[in-house]
């Protein structure tokens, strides 16, 4: 995948549940849209899983496919496969960006994370989540408490390190 998603904004949701995508994240559903050119609005999908997911995870048209192919590719009737289709096709939605590049949150994916008049948008890599904002500055300060159990001196970039290490090892 050519670009990635990255920043984070807070955008006012109408009554409708129209909401604004950033411009950045925008030009990324473009760019991974096989149908779309110049003229045409970009798909994405919406995954809003079960009880446990507190956000919707926005996926362009290329990581859904990724992840579709990566689903087909388990053994058919297994638990882990039955569990993410589930998630990733029977708990998702197919959007499309409206021409002023909106999308429309049906009341269900509102209602699903508690959003009313604002949504805060955060990059995810090649998906992007979308939270309720004070629920999402709740974990983000969970997200501090454990970075602080870490020496004054951490780099995060450690972390890269690590998982690398872990890749080799499974």
């Amino acid at each position: 995948m050519a670009r990635r998603f990255r920043g984070e904004s807070v955008h006012k949701v109408d009554a409708k549940g129209r909401v604004s995508i950033p411009a950045a994240f925008r030009r990324v559903l473009e760019e991974n849209d096989p149908e779309w050119t110049d003229g045409l609005n970009p798909n994405l999908v919406i995954v809003y899983g079960g009880r446990s997911r507190p956000f919707l995870e926005g996926f362009s048209v290329t990581a859904m496919d990724e992840v579709d192919e990566r689903i087909a590719n388990m053994p058919r009737g297994s638990k882990d496969r039955r569990l993410l289709e589930r998630m990733f096709s029977g708990q998702a939605v197919q959007i499309q960006v409206d021409e002023t590049g909106r999308l429309v949150l049906s009341t269900k994916l509102r209602d699903k994370i508690g959003i009313t008049n604002e949504a805060f948008f955060i990059a995810s890599g090649d998906t992007f989540q979308i939270w309720q904002p004070a629920a999402y500055e709740a974990q983000a300060n969970r997200l501090e408490d454990m970075i602080d159990e870490f020496d004054e001196d951490f780099d995060p970039l450690i972390l890269l390190d690590a998982g690398s290490d872990a890749g080799k090892q499974g």
